[in-house]
């Protein structure tokens, strides 16, 4: 069985499921589907909003669509949310994804 299926089956167990929702966040974006991922990342926020890497691939999604403004705005809210975790290696890398990104 495909692993997108095995995590919507965990899903339908558990919709708050924030591991299950950024997991299916992360096959979507896998696969290159972008806009359907960032609806996943979106509800895997809302469950854990102190979870710095749902902000992080989030932002890399956006990037991959061009939306380079959008992505910055997550960046900064993955910024408060590694603050408010005391997440210095997650601060860190969202630190470098914005200064990857194209000016």
């Amino acid at each position: 069985m495909p692993r997108l299926d095995q995590l919507e089956k965990l899903l339908q167990l558990d919709p708050d499921d924030a591991f299950v929702l950024y997991a299916i966040a992360q096959e979507h974006a896998k696969a290159g589907d972008h806009d359907q991922a960032l609806g996943f990342y979106d509800r895997a926020i809302g469950v854990t909003p102190d979870d710095a890497y749902c902000y992080y691939h989030k932002a890399a999604s956006l990037i991959t669509l061009g939306r380079t403004d959008d992505a910055d705005a997550v960046l900064d809210a993955g910024l408060q949310a590694a603050g408010r975790a005391g997440d210095a290696k997650a601060r860190g890398e969202l630190e470098a994804l914005r200064e990857s990104l194209p000016r």
